[in-house]
């Protein structure tokens, strides 16, 4: 097995990376860096969203493995006390794959398109004052929007800041994206529709920027400033994101975790 350790950079993180190499040599597998077949992600779902766009050129090949320094995150199942027991499994059987929904988002520019795919979230937001766009739902005015920006998730990433704003959680089994307001202006002149909606993958939202601003954006971790946007085409993407499962952790389980902070014995 060809596999490679992405780490969070700090003390304990670098332990484990090298208690892992020291395990995994001791099963013949071998470190690659370059064409890996298991991404291991060492440290929080930050770390894991780095792995993942590090890696996303050969999202197709490759699965990932997230070992949570913390406490357990959405994209990590295992624990900092369980590396020799991942190895094993590891070792013993093929993992189960698991995949997930992608958000492709095309950025349309007087100098050509920009391309991007998304794990968890990308919003956007006015740098210098309120966002004013036009949303567009397959090529069909929906609404003005004016207000502090717009989040739009995948079903993997609808806990995260979409879930803040009052976006619903969506399991990953379901191909969709989702857009959440943030602090939408709401009034006798503006008017959006105030709650969240769930595009199916056959469907596709544009936002149109409806005056020279400076806009914000932000996919995953990735921030991104610029001011010649013209247009933002965000859709399910045709690709996956998969993840090497060795044992069950339902999705519905982190949520419990994640939010009600109890475990079902």
């Amino acid at each position: 097995m060809k596999y490679t350790v992405l780490d969070r950079g700090d003390a304990l993180s670098q332990k484990l990376a090298q208690q892992f190499h020291k395990l995994a040599a001791a099963k013949g597998f071998h470190i690659d860096t370059k064409l890996p077949e298991i991404v291991i992600s060492i440290g929080g779902d930050g770390t894991l969203l780095q792995a993942f766009h590090t890696f996303m050129h050969r999202i197709d090949e490759v699965a990932f493995i997230g070992i949570h320094t913390g406490h357990l995150g959405f994209y990590a199942d295992w624990k900092t006390d369980e590396l020799e027991e991942l190895v094993n499994m590891m070792a013993s059987a093929p993992p189960k794959l698991v995949r997930y929904p992608l958000a492709e988002i095309r950025l349309e520019t007087p100098t050509g398109p920009a391309n991007y795919l998304s794990l968890n979230e990308f919003t956007l937001k006015g740098v210098d004052g309120t966002l004013v766009a036009q949303i567009n739902i397959n090529d069909e005015l929906f609404e003005m929007f004016r207000g502090d920006g717009i989040v739009i998730s995948t079903p993997s990433g609808s806990t995260a800041y979409n879930k803040s704003v009052g976006g619903a959680v969506i399991h990953p089994s379901i191909p969709s994206l989702q857009i959440a307001e943030i602090a939408s202006i709401n009034n006798r002149v503006y008017r959006t529709l105030g709650s969240s909606v769930i595009l199916p993958d056959h469907h596709h939202c544009d936002i149109i920027s409806s005056k020279e601003q400076r806009l914000l954006l932000t996919i995953d971790h990735l921030n991104i400033e610029r001011k010649d946007i013209q247009s933002i085409r965000c859709r399910v993407s045709d690709r996956k994101v998969s993840f090497a499962r060795y044992r069950p952790f339902p999705f519905w389980n982190r949520v419990r975790e994640a939010f009600l902070g109890y475990d079902v014995k």
